[in-house]
């Protein structure tokens, strides 16, 4: 039977759903349906379709007990709504259900298993958290009885008592269940607990798969681990990290590629490098398709920079577009989709265009367009190189992308886009490998920008909200550059 806290939100987001304009929304990226979203939840295949939850507060644009939305799609581009999945309705859950992901049970059901949370009494920031299971056929899920299946009792001793959360779940090679979740020790290291199950719901600890030095953040959240193209991968956000390196510092995501020793049950990183370099970028999620792709997705927004939408925007929150990952030299490379392709339409195409000073290309603009730049690197020379995008006509407002390589340093700057918040607005990104050239591709939607760099070894996210006719895009060089440009319309 649905809850009345469930029906409840639902009703509310058809009704107030169905109100919102479709062109103040991303044309392909998933946005909430109304009110809160943040991080992806349940990215799974499931009955023909991809499945893809977020966190969800249906009621208001901030984040509240946590719902989680729900949308389907059959190529990571055109997106249907859900009815909201799961609402803080049971004694296991009453006061949010967090992140979790999905999978299909032999028997045809789709398992849901999520973080349940209950306020810690006197507190007002401190929950009690456990893994709780849900069942159902793609539309409605009946929690089970004995949630949470997972709580501290079966963590280490030195757990922290209050933080773990976040498992992800998948099939092992032989046929029974693997999890990982996070937990902070007590002197407040982050770690990956790895748990096994033969049934999807009876759970078991079964090793430390990784634990913090101190050297990264303090919580961990939103782990993934997954094998790809001969390694093992472990994708996780950690909390309150220092600025180190390439790192930026609050809230960032890690992408460690290394090895996995089977018998003792650890994961030992090769490299460890950021996920993305931009401002908005948290909460990785992965799913394997049937052809074999590993697809990651992400949470287009971060805490410490909330980009607030104006007041005629009912939503707030939006997924990155699904992008394929490969593993190169030990570094995680991520490109967009391949589907996304199949939508380009009205190409235009400069081949060894010679700019100096300020340059703008017939035909080279838009808001929903895919931008190829190569920049050639001995055919010019230039101090400094600046494509501004979603420029408005009289040119006051734009967002930015600079390149210096003397210094192999990129500078993405969003602080003339029109926004009236003082959150953060720029992030430099020292560019790995060889960078007297550079490849860049502009992957933009409504509001945002997804930049990838040199075939998508590094990438910059970023989510912006410029008025819609605000579409120009220029070049800025401090001496001679040269540059073949290619773009297309994304035509959905």
């Amino acid at each position: 039977m649905i809850s009345q806290t469930l029906l409840k939100a639902r009703r509310y987001e058809e009704e107030e759903g169905a109100k919102v304009d479709p062109v103040k929304r991303p044309l392909f990226h998933l946005s909430t349906r109304i009110g809160w979203m943040n991080d992806p939840n349940g990215f799974s295949e499931y009955n023909g379709k991809y499945h893809l939850f977020y966190q969800y507060y249906p009621y208001y644009k901030k984040w509240g007990p946590m719902h989680w939305g729900h949308a389907v799609t059959k190529d990571f581009l055109h997106w249907e709504y859900l009815p909201a999945a799961l609402a803080p309705d049971s004694s296991a859950d009453r006061d949010g259900c967090f992140s979790g992901s999905a999978l299909t049970l032999d028997d045809g059901r789709q398992l849901l298993m999520y973080t349940g949370v209950i306020r810690a009494p006197e507190s007002e920031k401190d929950f009690f958290q456990g893994q709780c299971i849900a069942v159902g056929d793609g539309v409605d899920y009946i929690k089970q009885a004995n949630n949470p299946v997972l709580e501290f009792k079966d963590l280490p001793q030195d757990s922290n008592g209050f933080d773990f959360r976040d498992p992800k779940i998948w099939r092992e090679k032989d046929g029974t269940f693997g999890c990982v979740a996070v937990d902070k020790t007590e002197d407040e290291r982050g770690r990956v607990i790895y748990f096994k199950s033969d049934d999807g719901f009876n759970w078991h600890f079964h090793s430390i798969l990784i634990e913090d030095n101190g050297d990264i953040g303090k919580m961990w959240e939103c782990p993934d681990f997954f094998e790809i193209d001969g390694k093992y991968a472990l994708l996780f956000s950690p909390q309150d990290h220092l600025h180190k390196g390439n790192y930026n510092c609050g809230n960032v995501t890690v992408a460690m590629i290394g090895e996995y020793d089977e018998k003792e049950a650890k994961f030992t990183p090769t490299t460890i490098n950021p996920t993305d370099l931009g401002i908005d970028f948290y909460a990785t999620q992965t799913l394997e398709t049937k052809d074999g792709r590993r697809i990651m997705v992400a949470w287009m927004q971060n805490w410490d920079s909330v980009l607030y939408t104006e007041k005629e925007f009912p939503w707030l929150g939006q997924m990155t577009l699904p992008r394929e990952l490969s593993v190169k030299d030990n570094i995680l490379y991520q490109l967009p989709v391949r589907e996304l392709e199949t939508v380009r339409a009205n190409h235009v195409e400069y081949k060894n265009v010679e700019m100096e000073g300020t340059t703008s290309l017939e035909g080279i603009e838009g808001r929903i367009i895919d931008l190829l730049l190569n920049i050639h690197p001995a055919e010019g020379k230039f101090q400094r190189f600046e494509i501004r995008f979603a420029q408005s006509e009289d040119g006051d407002t734009y967002t930015s992308l600079v390149y210096r390589p003397k210094e192999g340093i990129i500078e993405f700057d969003r602080s003339n886009c029109g926004t009236r918040r003082s959150t953060m607005h720029s992030r430099k990104v020292h560019i790995d490998g060889d960078y007297e050239g550079l490849k860049l591709r502009f992957v933009l939607d409504r509001y945002s920008s997804e930049i990838f760099i040199n075939d998508g070894r590094q990438t910059i996210t970023n989510g912006y909200f410029t008025d819609l006719s605000a579409k120009g895009i220029s070049f800025l060089v401090d001496g001679k550059a040269v540059v073949d440009v290619e773009k297309y319309d994304l035509c959905l």
